[in-house]
């Protein structure tokens, strides 16, 4: 069958560049992610990009301060999923960070970014499964170098 080069199938082609919400064309391909941990169940939830810098940056921050809440609560996500979350925001804000401001489509706005996340008061939930491991931490050493 020949190629026709004036045929443009439906399919097979990448979505225009932009931000995932507002449309602005200066956006980064980029995911940003939140966990979940309850006792045994655990939760992964990934938004992948591009976003500009306000809808990104405003979703590293909400999802961010989701992970810190709720995040803690199982054993694995203690020691692994949450900390490795966070890690994985963390390059995300600095690659949104960097980026210009957006130019949004028209009729479109960016979202808001809201307050930091230390400014979010849910984030400070992630201080009481801290203190417990830490506690948990120095009573295993403390038993095992013979010091109690």
């Amino acid at each position: 069958m020949p190629h026709d080069p004036a045929y443009a199938p439906p399919y097979g082609h990448a979505p225009a560049p932009g931000c995932r919400n507002c449309g602005a064309p200066q956006a980064a391909l980029f995911s940003v992610r939140a966990h979940v941990g309850v006792l045994v169940l655990m939760r992964f939830h990934t938004l992948n990009g591009p976003f500009c810098r306000p809808c990104g940056r405003s979703l590293v921050r909400t999802m961010t301060t989701k992970t810190l809440c709720q995040g803690w609560w199982s054993p694995l996500s203690l020691v692994l999923f949450t900390p490795f979350t966070l890690f994985w925001n963390l390059l995300a804000a600095i690659k949104f960070g960097k980026l210009p401001d957006p130019t949004p489509a028209p009729g479109r706005q960016p979202l808001e970014e809201g307050p930091p996340v230390h400014a979010r008061p849910l984030a400070y939930v992630a201080i009481i499964p801290l203190l417990w491991f830490t506690w948990v931490i120095v009573n295993i050493y403390l038993d095992a170098t013979g010091r109690r």
